[in-house]
Protein backbone atom coordinates (compact mmCIF):
# COMPACT_ATOMS: atom_id res chain seq x y z
CA UNK A 1 0.00 0.00 0.00
CA UNK A 2 1.22 3.56 -0.99
CA UNK A 3 2.18 5.47 1.89
CA UNK A 4 0.19 8.73 2.46
CA UNK A 5 3.30 10.81 2.46
CA UNK A 6 3.87 9.27 -1.25
CA UNK A 7 0.12 10.80 -2.56
CA UNK A 8 0.68 14.23 -0.97
CA UNK A 9 3.65 14.57 -2.90
CA UNK A 10 2.39 13.57 -6.04
CA UNK A 11 -0.59 15.57 -5.48
CA UNK A 12 2.24 18.85 -4.77
CA UNK A 13 4.59 17.78 -7.86
CA UNK A 14 1.32 18.10 -10.14
CA UNK A 15 0.29 21.58 -8.71
CA UNK A 16 3.75 22.53 -9.20
CA UNK A 17 3.89 21.38 -12.78
CA UNK A 18 0.36 22.81 -13.67
CA UNK A 19 1.77 26.18 -12.24
CA UNK A 20 5.18 26.25 -14.13
CA UNK A 21 3.30 25.79 -17.40
CA UNK A 22 1.35 28.22 -16.84
CA UNK A 23 -1.80 26.45 -16.33
CA UNK A 24 -3.00 27.82 -12.91
CA UNK A 25 -3.07 31.15 -14.09
CA UNK A 26 -6.68 31.73 -15.37
CA UNK A 27 -7.60 30.41 -11.21
CA UNK A 28 -5.47 32.30 -9.87
CA UNK A 29 -6.80 35.48 -11.36
CA UNK A 30 -10.38 34.13 -11.55
CA UNK A 31 -12.36 36.74 -8.99
CA UNK A 32 -14.68 33.74 -8.42
CA UNK A 33 -12.04 31.71 -6.93
CA UNK A 34 -11.83 31.15 -3.37
CA UNK A 35 -8.94 33.18 -1.30
CA UNK A 36 -6.86 29.96 -0.24
CA UNK A 37 -7.10 28.43 -3.68
CA UNK A 38 -5.54 31.29 -5.17
CA UNK A 39 -2.96 31.27 -2.45
CA UNK A 40 -2.00 27.60 -3.36
CA UNK A 41 -2.04 28.72 -7.06
CA UNK A 42 0.36 31.42 -6.03
CA UNK A 43 2.47 29.06 -3.96
CA UNK A 44 3.12 26.70 -6.44
CA UNK A 45 4.63 29.30 -8.96
CA UNK A 46 6.58 30.55 -6.60
CA UNK A 47 10.47 30.72 -8.05
CA UNK A 48 9.31 29.37 -11.40
CA UNK A 49 9.87 30.96 -15.06
CA UNK A 50 6.07 30.66 -15.84
CA UNK A 51 5.31 30.93 -20.21
CA UNK A 52 3.84 34.48 -21.05
CA UNK A 53 1.19 31.97 -22.86
CA UNK A 54 0.01 29.07 -20.66
CA UNK A 55 1.21 25.79 -22.28
CA UNK A 56 -1.74 23.57 -21.41
CA UNK A 57 -1.09 20.62 -23.33
CA UNK A 58 2.70 20.18 -22.16
CA UNK A 59 1.85 20.60 -18.45
CA UNK A 60 -1.03 17.29 -18.74
CA UNK A 61 1.28 15.72 -21.25
CA UNK A 62 4.32 15.93 -18.11
CA UNK A 63 1.73 14.87 -15.33
CA UNK A 64 1.41 11.57 -17.26
CA UNK A 65 -1.55 9.75 -19.08
CA UNK A 66 -4.10 9.76 -16.71
CA UNK A 67 -3.96 13.80 -17.09
CA UNK A 68 -3.89 13.50 -20.17
CA UNK A 69 -7.03 11.84 -20.91
CA UNK A 70 -8.15 14.74 -18.54
CA UNK A 71 -6.82 16.90 -21.10
CA UNK A 72 -8.56 15.44 -24.40
CA UNK A 73 -12.08 15.87 -22.57
CA UNK A 74 -11.43 19.49 -22.13
CA UNK A 75 -10.50 20.12 -25.53
CA UNK A 76 -13.80 19.66 -26.46
CA UNK A 77 -15.09 22.38 -23.87
CA UNK A 78 -14.26 26.25 -25.16
CA UNK A 79 -16.58 27.34 -23.79
CA UNK A 80 -14.99 26.34 -19.69
CA UNK A 81 -11.58 26.65 -20.83
CA UNK A 82 -11.43 29.45 -22.97
CA UNK A 83 -10.10 29.30 -26.82
CA UNK A 84 -7.26 29.19 -27.32
CA UNK A 85 -6.47 26.26 -23.82
CA UNK A 86 -9.17 23.72 -25.98
CA UNK A 87 -6.99 24.76 -28.91
CA UNK A 88 -3.66 24.22 -27.23
CA UNK A 89 -5.29 21.11 -25.52
CA UNK A 90 -5.86 19.47 -29.10
CA UNK A 91 -2.21 18.69 -29.16
CA UNK A 92 -3.09 15.76 -27.21
CA UNK A 93 -5.36 14.09 -28.68
CA UNK A 94 -2.63 12.53 -31.21
CA UNK A 95 0.22 14.78 -31.18
CA UNK A 96 1.82 13.80 -28.41
CA UNK A 97 5.77 13.21 -28.16
CA UNK A 98 6.45 9.75 -29.74
CA UNK A 99 7.90 6.55 -28.47
CA UNK A 100 11.47 5.60 -30.35
CA UNK A 101 10.94 3.07 -33.01
CA UNK A 102 12.90 0.67 -31.11
CA UNK A 103 11.07 -0.05 -28.35
CA UNK A 104 7.76 0.20 -30.26
CA UNK A 105 9.16 -2.54 -32.59
CA UNK A 106 11.01 -4.64 -29.65
CA UNK A 107 7.53 -4.38 -27.37
CA UNK A 108 5.50 -5.87 -30.98
CA UNK A 109 8.06 -8.61 -31.25
CA UNK A 110 7.48 -9.73 -27.85
CA UNK A 111 3.74 -9.48 -27.97
CA UNK A 112 3.04 -11.59 -31.31
CA UNK A 113 6.32 -13.34 -30.28
CA UNK A 114 7.19 -14.19 -34.31
CA UNK A 115 9.24 -12.41 -36.53
CA UNK A 116 7.32 -9.09 -37.63
CA UNK A 117 8.13 -9.86 -41.28
CA UNK A 118 6.14 -13.22 -41.32
CA UNK A 119 3.01 -10.40 -40.29
CA UNK A 120 4.02 -7.42 -42.43
CA UNK A 121 5.70 -6.52 -45.48
CA UNK A 122 6.17 -3.14 -44.41
CA UNK A 123 6.19 -0.92 -40.68
CA UNK A 124 6.44 3.08 -41.61
CA UNK A 125 9.15 3.55 -38.67
CA UNK A 126 7.51 7.26 -38.04
CA UNK A 127 4.06 7.18 -35.91
CA UNK A 128 1.10 8.69 -37.93
CA UNK A 129 0.30 9.65 -34.08
CA UNK A 130 1.14 9.21 -31.07
CA UNK A 131 -2.00 9.50 -28.04
CA UNK A 132 -1.73 8.94 -24.27
CA UNK A 133 -1.43 5.32 -24.38
CA UNK A 134 -0.43 4.15 -27.71
CA UNK A 135 1.20 5.28 -30.94
CA UNK A 136 0.08 4.34 -33.97
CA UNK A 137 2.33 3.14 -37.32
CA UNK A 138 0.67 2.96 -41.08
CA UNK A 139 1.79 -1.10 -42.61
CA UNK A 140 1.17 -3.24 -45.22
CA UNK A 141 0.16 -6.70 -44.52
CA UNK A 142 2.34 -9.41 -45.80
CA UNK A 143 -1.46 -10.15 -48.61
CA UNK A 144 -0.86 -5.94 -49.50
CA UNK A 145 -3.68 -4.35 -47.05
CA UNK A 146 -3.20 -1.07 -46.06
CA UNK A 147 -3.44 -1.05 -42.00
CA UNK A 148 -3.14 0.85 -39.18
CA UNK A 149 -1.09 -0.89 -36.34
CA UNK A 150 -1.77 0.18 -32.69
CA UNK A 151 0.80 -0.34 -30.26
CA UNK A 152 0.75 0.27 -26.37
CA UNK A 153 3.45 2.46 -25.22
CA UNK A 154 5.32 0.63 -22.49
CA UNK A 155 5.37 1.17 -18.63
CA UNK A 156 2.35 3.17 -19.64
CA UNK A 157 0.48 0.40 -17.30
CA UNK A 158 2.19 1.67 -14.39
CA UNK A 159 1.92 5.37 -14.75
CA UNK A 160 -1.71 4.60 -14.50
CA UNK A 161 -1.81 2.54 -12.04
CA UNK A 162 0.28 5.25 -9.48
CA UNK A 163 -1.49 7.71 -11.01
CA UNK A 164 -5.12 6.34 -10.45
CA UNK A 165 -4.17 5.30 -6.87
CA UNK A 166 -3.23 8.48 -5.83
CA UNK A 167 -6.37 9.65 -6.97
CA UNK A 168 -8.34 6.98 -4.95
CA UNK A 169 -6.37 8.13 -1.97
CA UNK A 170 -7.60 12.21 -3.12
CA UNK A 171 -10.79 11.11 -3.13
CA UNK A 172 -10.92 9.07 -0.15
CA UNK A 173 -9.81 12.53 1.76
CA UNK A 174 -12.13 14.40 -0.09
CA UNK A 175 -15.11 12.22 0.69
CA UNK A 176 -14.11 12.33 4.28
CA UNK A 177 -14.55 15.93 4.29
CA UNK A 178 -18.31 16.60 4.44
CA UNK A 179 -21.87 14.89 3.95
CA UNK A 180 -21.40 16.99 0.49
CA UNK A 181 -18.52 15.80 -0.57
CA UNK A 182 -19.91 11.87 0.35
CA UNK A 183 -23.04 13.33 -2.02
CA UNK A 184 -20.63 13.30 -4.93
CA UNK A 185 -19.19 9.70 -4.12
CA UNK A 186 -15.41 10.67 -5.50
CA UNK A 187 -14.21 7.69 -4.61
CA UNK A 188 -16.96 5.30 -6.80
CA UNK A 189 -16.10 7.97 -9.13
CA UNK A 190 -12.56 7.40 -9.37
CA UNK A 191 -13.09 3.13 -9.25
CA UNK A 192 -15.55 3.93 -12.41
CA UNK A 193 -12.62 5.86 -14.27
CA UNK A 194 -10.40 3.31 -13.19
CA UNK A 195 -12.42 0.56 -14.87
CA UNK A 196 -12.58 2.20 -18.14
CA UNK A 197 -9.03 2.71 -18.08
CA UNK A 198 -8.22 -0.92 -17.78
CA UNK A 199 -10.29 -2.05 -20.62
CA UNK A 200 -8.80 0.71 -22.29
CA UNK A 201 -5.31 -1.05 -21.99
CA UNK A 202 -6.36 -3.99 -23.26
CA UNK A 203 -6.20 -4.07 -27.07
CA UNK A 204 -8.45 -7.77 -27.38
CA UNK A 205 -11.27 -5.81 -25.58
CA UNK A 206 -11.33 -3.18 -27.64
CA UNK A 207 -10.53 -4.83 -31.13
CA UNK A 208 -13.92 -6.71 -29.33
CA UNK A 209 -16.03 -3.63 -29.10
CA UNK A 210 -15.10 -2.08 -32.39
CA UNK A 211 -16.26 -5.19 -33.87
CA UNK A 212 -19.49 -5.16 -31.90
CA UNK A 213 -20.14 -1.53 -32.86
CA UNK A 214 -19.75 -1.85 -36.55
CA UNK A 215 -22.34 -4.55 -36.11
CA UNK A 216 -24.69 -2.43 -34.57
CA UNK A 217 -23.86 0.71 -36.98
CA UNK A 218 -25.08 -1.14 -39.82
CA UNK A 219 -28.24 1.57 -39.94
CA UNK A 220 -26.14 4.45 -40.24
CA UNK A 221 -24.07 3.60 -43.23
CA UNK A 222 -22.73 7.27 -43.34
CA UNK A 223 -20.74 6.39 -39.69
CA UNK A 224 -17.79 3.88 -40.83
CA UNK A 225 -16.33 1.47 -38.31
CA UNK A 226 -12.93 0.25 -39.35
CA UNK A 227 -12.50 -3.54 -40.05
CA UNK A 228 -10.60 -5.15 -36.91
CA UNK A 229 -7.37 -7.52 -38.48
CA UNK A 230 -7.86 -10.47 -36.06
CA UNK A 231 -4.88 -12.26 -37.14
CA UNK A 232 -2.63 -9.30 -36.06
CA UNK A 233 -4.01 -7.99 -33.07
CA UNK A 234 -3.21 -9.35 -29.55
CA UNK A 235 -3.63 -7.92 -26.32
CA UNK A 236 -0.97 -4.91 -26.79
CA UNK A 237 -1.32 -4.42 -30.06
CA UNK A 238 -4.18 -4.18 -32.75
CA UNK A 239 -3.88 -3.83 -36.47
CA UNK A 240 -6.88 -2.65 -38.05
CA UNK A 241 -7.92 -1.34 -41.85
CA UNK A 242 -6.48 1.99 -42.19
CA UNK A 243 -8.55 5.04 -42.61
CA UNK A 244 -8.05 7.85 -45.05
CA UNK A 245 -9.89 10.84 -44.71
CA UNK A 246 -9.55 14.39 -42.69
CA UNK A 247 -10.05 14.49 -39.14
CA UNK A 248 -12.87 16.49 -37.96
CA UNK A 249 -10.05 18.53 -35.91
CA UNK A 250 -8.77 20.31 -39.19
CA UNK A 251 -11.71 22.87 -40.08
CA UNK A 252 -9.57 24.50 -42.84
CA UNK A 253 -8.52 20.98 -44.28
CA UNK A 254 -12.76 20.24 -44.81
CA UNK A 255 -13.84 23.30 -46.09
CA UNK A 256 -11.16 22.97 -48.54
CA UNK A 257 -12.32 19.70 -49.91
CA UNK A 258 -15.69 20.95 -49.97
CA UNK A 259 -16.98 18.89 -47.27
CA UNK A 260 -20.96 19.55 -46.10
CA UNK A 261 -19.74 20.73 -41.92
CA UNK A 262 -23.22 20.62 -41.21
CA UNK A 263 -24.10 17.58 -42.77
CA UNK A 264 -21.26 16.05 -41.06
CA UNK A 265 -22.48 17.41 -37.46
CA UNK A 266 -25.92 16.08 -38.29
CA UNK A 267 -24.57 12.71 -38.80
CA UNK A 268 -22.30 12.68 -35.96
CA UNK A 269 -25.24 13.18 -33.52
CA UNK A 270 -27.20 10.42 -34.89
CA UNK A 271 -24.83 7.78 -34.80
CA UNK A 272 -24.79 8.98 -31.10
CA UNK A 273 -28.14 8.81 -30.36
CA UNK A 274 -28.29 5.74 -32.23
CA UNK A 275 -25.47 3.98 -30.25
CA UNK A 276 -26.90 5.51 -27.03
CA UNK A 277 -30.22 5.40 -26.62
CA UNK A 278 -31.36 2.84 -29.53
CA UNK A 279 -28.43 0.53 -28.80
CA UNK A 280 -27.50 0.91 -25.30
CA UNK A 281 -23.48 0.70 -26.60
CA UNK A 282 -21.43 4.07 -27.66
CA UNK A 283 -18.52 5.07 -28.62
CA UNK A 284 -17.03 7.55 -25.33
CA UNK A 285 -14.18 8.73 -26.53
CA UNK A 286 -15.65 10.61 -29.31
CA UNK A 287 -12.99 13.87 -29.63
CA UNK A 288 -12.02 15.32 -32.96
CA UNK A 289 -8.72 13.14 -33.00
CA UNK A 290 -10.45 10.15 -33.18
CA UNK A 291 -12.94 11.44 -35.84
CA UNK A 292 -12.04 11.06 -39.79
CA UNK A 293 -14.19 12.81 -42.35
CA UNK A 294 -14.72 10.47 -45.69
CA UNK A 295 -15.32 11.15 -48.77
CA UNK A 296 -19.64 11.02 -49.63
CA UNK A 297 -19.77 13.26 -46.76
CA UNK A 298 -19.30 10.36 -44.40
CA UNK A 299 -17.69 9.84 -40.90
CA UNK A 300 -14.92 7.25 -40.06
CA UNK A 301 -14.23 6.40 -35.83
CA UNK A 302 -11.15 5.18 -34.33
CA UNK A 303 -10.04 4.03 -30.79
CA UNK A 304 -12.47 2.32 -29.65
CA UNK A 305 -10.68 1.23 -25.65
CA UNK A 306 -13.44 3.47 -23.46
CA UNK A 307 -17.22 2.57 -24.78
CA UNK A 308 -20.14 2.91 -22.69
CA UNK A 309 -22.94 0.68 -22.19
CA UNK A 310 -26.78 1.44 -20.87
CA UNK A 311 -29.38 -1.29 -20.17
CA UNK A 312 -32.55 -0.54 -22.11
CA UNK A 313 -34.73 0.32 -18.83
CA UNK A 314 -31.89 3.27 -18.44
CA UNK A 315 -32.38 4.24 -21.80
CA UNK A 316 -35.96 4.67 -21.92
CA UNK A 317 -35.84 6.86 -18.91
CA UNK A 318 -33.10 8.62 -20.58
CA UNK A 319 -35.01 9.11 -23.91
CA UNK A 320 -37.96 10.30 -22.00
CA UNK A 321 -35.76 12.60 -19.86
CA UNK A 322 -34.06 14.24 -23.20
CA UNK A 323 -38.00 14.47 -25.12
CA UNK A 324 -38.88 15.79 -21.98
CA UNK A 325 -36.42 18.73 -21.68
CA UNK A 326 -36.91 19.23 -25.73
CA UNK A 327 -40.63 19.44 -25.42
CA UNK A 328 -41.09 21.43 -21.93
CA UNK A 329 -42.65 18.78 -19.84
CA UNK A 330 -40.75 19.40 -16.81
CA UNK A 331 -43.58 16.76 -15.20
CA UNK A 332 -42.73 13.74 -17.00
CA UNK A 333 -38.76 14.60 -16.74
CA UNK A 334 -39.43 14.97 -12.65
CA UNK A 335 -41.59 11.97 -12.68
CA UNK A 336 -38.37 9.66 -14.16
CA UNK A 337 -36.17 10.69 -11.46
CA UNK A 338 -38.48 9.60 -9.37
CA UNK A 339 -39.24 6.61 -11.05
CA UNK A 340 -35.02 5.83 -11.33
CA UNK A 341 -34.38 6.61 -7.80
CA UNK A 342 -31.88 9.60 -9.34
CA UNK A 343 -33.95 11.72 -6.06
CA UNK A 344 -35.21 10.33 -2.80
CA UNK A 345 -39.05 9.52 -2.32
CA UNK A 346 -39.00 12.17 -0.02
CA UNK A 347 -38.65 15.16 -1.99
CA UNK A 348 -41.93 16.31 -3.42
CA UNK A 349 -42.16 15.68 -8.05
CA UNK A 350 -43.92 19.11 -8.46
CA UNK A 351 -40.95 20.80 -6.46
CA UNK A 352 -38.40 19.15 -8.67
CA UNK A 353 -40.11 19.86 -11.67
CA UNK A 354 -40.01 23.63 -10.96
CA UNK A 355 -36.81 23.11 -10.60
CA UNK A 356 -36.20 21.81 -13.95
CA UNK A 357 -38.02 24.03 -15.32
CA UNK A 358 -36.02 27.38 -13.77
CA UNK A 359 -33.09 24.83 -15.43
CA UNK A 360 -35.08 24.61 -19.08
CA UNK A 361 -36.74 27.24 -19.92
CA UNK A 362 -33.53 29.79 -19.74
CA UNK A 363 -32.31 27.78 -22.76
CA UNK A 364 -35.40 27.32 -24.75
CA UNK A 365 -35.62 31.34 -24.92
CA UNK A 366 -31.97 31.58 -25.87
CA UNK A 367 -30.51 31.73 -29.96
CA UNK A 368 -30.16 28.32 -30.94
CA UNK A 369 -26.52 28.36 -31.15
CA UNK A 370 -26.31 29.27 -27.51
CA UNK A 371 -27.90 26.44 -26.61
CA UNK A 372 -25.90 24.11 -24.65
CA UNK A 373 -26.25 20.48 -23.40
CA UNK A 374 -22.72 21.56 -21.32
CA UNK A 375 -24.81 24.49 -20.27
CA UNK A 376 -27.89 22.52 -19.44
CA UNK A 377 -25.64 19.77 -17.38
CA UNK A 378 -24.15 22.55 -15.03
CA UNK A 379 -27.35 23.88 -14.45
CA UNK A 380 -28.72 20.36 -13.22
CA UNK A 381 -25.78 20.13 -11.36
CA UNK A 382 -26.86 23.01 -9.26
CA UNK A 383 -30.21 21.43 -7.88
CA UNK A 384 -28.94 18.46 -7.38
CA UNK A 385 -27.87 19.27 -3.53
CA UNK A 386 -31.00 20.72 -2.93
CA UNK A 387 -32.80 17.37 -3.85
CA UNK A 388 -30.14 14.93 -1.88
CA UNK A 389 -29.22 13.62 -5.92
CA UNK A 390 -25.82 10.94 -5.24
CA UNK A 391 -23.63 10.94 -8.47
CA UNK A 392 -24.91 8.30 -10.53
CA UNK A 393 -21.16 7.02 -11.81
CA UNK A 394 -22.47 4.65 -14.47
CA UNK A 395 -24.22 7.75 -16.22
CA UNK A 396 -20.93 10.11 -16.36
CA UNK A 397 -19.80 8.27 -19.43
CA UNK A 398 -23.00 8.79 -20.91
CA UNK A 399 -23.01 12.92 -19.77
CA UNK A 400 -19.35 12.82 -20.42
CA UNK A 401 -19.77 12.07 -24.27
CA UNK A 402 -22.97 13.78 -24.82
CA UNK A 403 -20.87 17.14 -24.02
CA UNK A 404 -17.89 15.74 -26.21
CA UNK A 405 -20.11 15.26 -29.30
CA UNK A 406 -21.97 18.47 -28.58
CA UNK A 407 -18.41 20.04 -28.51
CA UNK A 408 -17.08 18.08 -31.90
CA UNK A 409 -20.73 18.79 -33.58
CA UNK A 410 -20.56 22.65 -32.76
CA UNK A 411 -17.12 23.09 -33.92
CA UNK A 412 -18.57 21.78 -37.45
CA UNK A 413 -21.47 23.78 -37.30
CA UNK A 414 -21.51 26.57 -34.62
CA UNK A 415 -25.50 27.00 -35.48
CA UNK A 416 -26.43 23.69 -34.73
CA UNK A 417 -28.51 22.50 -31.50
CA UNK A 418 -28.05 19.25 -29.94
CA UNK A 419 -31.88 19.57 -29.13
CA UNK A 420 -33.46 19.82 -32.30
CA UNK A 421 -30.92 17.35 -34.36
CA UNK A 422 -31.97 14.91 -31.63
CA UNK A 423 -35.98 15.69 -31.30
CA UNK A 424 -36.69 13.47 -34.14
CA UNK A 425 -34.96 10.53 -33.46
CA UNK A 426 -35.79 10.27 -29.52
CA UNK A 427 -39.31 11.14 -30.49
CA UNK A 428 -39.86 8.28 -33.15
CA UNK A 429 -37.54 5.86 -30.47
CA UNK A 430 -40.24 6.62 -27.74
CA UNK A 431 -42.77 5.91 -30.42
CA UNK A 432 -41.34 2.75 -31.51
CA UNK A 433 -40.51 1.40 -27.70
CA UNK A 434 -43.49 2.80 -25.66
CA UNK A 435 -46.45 2.96 -28.03
CA UNK A 436 -49.26 1.03 -28.00
CA UNK A 437 -47.57 -0.90 -30.97
CA UNK A 438 -44.47 -1.64 -29.11
CA UNK A 439 -47.12 -2.68 -26.02
CA UNK A 440 -48.43 -5.07 -27.92
CA UNK A 441 -45.03 -6.68 -29.52
CA UNK A 442 -43.62 -7.20 -25.88
CA UNK A 443 -46.81 -9.01 -24.69
CA UNK A 444 -46.73 -11.18 -28.23
CA UNK A 445 -42.56 -11.48 -27.43
CA UNK A 446 -43.50 -12.24 -23.59
CA UNK A 447 -46.25 -15.03 -24.32
CA UNK A 448 -44.23 -16.61 -27.13
CA UNK A 449 -41.16 -16.74 -24.83
CA UNK A 450 -43.91 -18.54 -22.46
CA UNK A 451 -45.08 -20.84 -24.93
CA UNK A 452 -41.45 -22.22 -25.83
CA UNK A 453 -40.90 -22.91 -22.21
CA UNK A 454 -44.34 -24.99 -22.47
CA UNK A 455 -42.23 -29.03 -23.49
CA UNK A 456 -39.35 -28.07 -20.93
CA UNK A 457 -41.94 -27.55 -18.24
CA UNK A 458 -43.65 -30.42 -18.87
CA UNK A 459 -40.41 -32.40 -19.22
CA UNK A 460 -39.59 -31.62 -15.24
CA UNK A 461 -43.34 -32.37 -14.22
CA UNK A 462 -42.72 -36.17 -16.05
CA UNK A 463 -39.07 -36.03 -14.67
CA UNK A 464 -40.87 -35.45 -11.18
CA UNK A 465 -43.89 -38.07 -11.73
CA UNK A 466 -42.61 -40.97 -13.96
CA UNK A 467 -44.75 -43.05 -15.97
CA UNK A 468 -45.36 -46.66 -14.54
CA UNK A 469 -43.27 -49.66 -15.43
CA UNK A 470 -43.64 -52.68 -17.10
CA UNK A 471 -44.87 -54.44 -13.99
CA UNK A 472 -48.68 -55.06 -13.28
CA UNK A 473 -49.97 -52.88 -10.72
CA UNK A 474 -49.77 -53.92 -7.21
CA UNK A 475 -52.97 -55.51 -5.69
CA UNK A 476 -54.12 -53.52 -2.73
CA UNK A 477 -53.52 -54.39 0.63
CA UNK A 478 -55.73 -53.82 4.14
CA UNK A 479 -54.51 -51.88 6.39
CA UNK A 480 -53.13 -54.24 9.69
CA UNK A 481 -52.50 -52.28 12.84
CA UNK A 482 -48.71 -52.15 13.82
CA UNK A 483 -48.76 -52.91 18.00
CA UNK A 484 -45.63 -51.86 19.93
CA UNK A 485 -44.87 -54.08 22.70
CA UNK A 486 -41.87 -52.50 23.56
CA UNK A 487 -38.39 -52.87 23.89
CA UNK A 488 -36.08 -55.25 25.08
CA UNK A 489 -36.35 -59.28 24.87
CA UNK A 490 -39.98 -59.65 24.10
CA UNK A 491 -39.68 -56.93 21.35
CA UNK A 492 -36.41 -59.38 19.66
CA UNK A 493 -38.59 -62.75 20.50
CA UNK A 494 -41.75 -61.18 18.53
CA UNK A 495 -39.07 -59.92 15.46
CA UNK A 496 -37.74 -63.28 15.06
CA UNK A 497 -41.24 -65.17 15.14
CA UNK A 498 -42.17 -62.85 12.46
CA UNK A 499 -39.22 -63.80 10.52
CA UNK A 500 -39.98 -67.45 11.11
CA UNK A 501 -43.55 -67.02 9.72
CA UNK A 502 -42.80 -65.51 6.89
CA UNK A 503 -39.71 -67.80 5.94
CA UNK A 504 -42.24 -71.08 6.27
CA UNK A 505 -44.97 -69.26 4.29
CA UNK A 506 -42.46 -68.83 1.21
CA UNK A 507 -41.95 -72.56 1.16
CA UNK A 508 -45.36 -73.49 1.50
CA UNK A 509 -46.82 -71.22 -1.50
CA UNK A 510 -43.63 -71.91 -4.05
Amino acid sequence: MTASTTHVWRLLKWGRILARHGALRGIERDPNTPAPVRRLARIARFGARVPAVPRYADAFQAIGPAAIKLGQTLATRPDLVGEAAAQDLLRLQDQLSPVPYATIEAAMLASFGKPLETLFSRIEQVPVGAASIAQVHRAVTTDGRQVAVKVLRPGVEDDFARAIDTYSWAAAQLEALSPEAMRLRPRLTIETFKRWTLRELNFRREAASASELAEGMTAEPDFVIPAIDWARSTAKVMTIEWIDGIKLSNRPALVEAGYDLPGLAQTLVRAFLRQAIADGFFHADMHQGNLFALPGNRIAAIDFGIMGRIDRRARVWLAEILYGLITGNYKRVAEIHFEAGYVPAHHDVAEFATALRAVGEPMRGLPVKDMSIGMMLDSLFSITRDFDMVTQPHLLLLQKTMVMVEGVATSLDPDINLWEAAEPFVRDWIRGELGPEAMIADRLIADFQTLTRLPELVRRIEAHYPAPGGAPPTMPLREIEVIRIGGGWRYGLVAVLAGVAGVVATLLFN
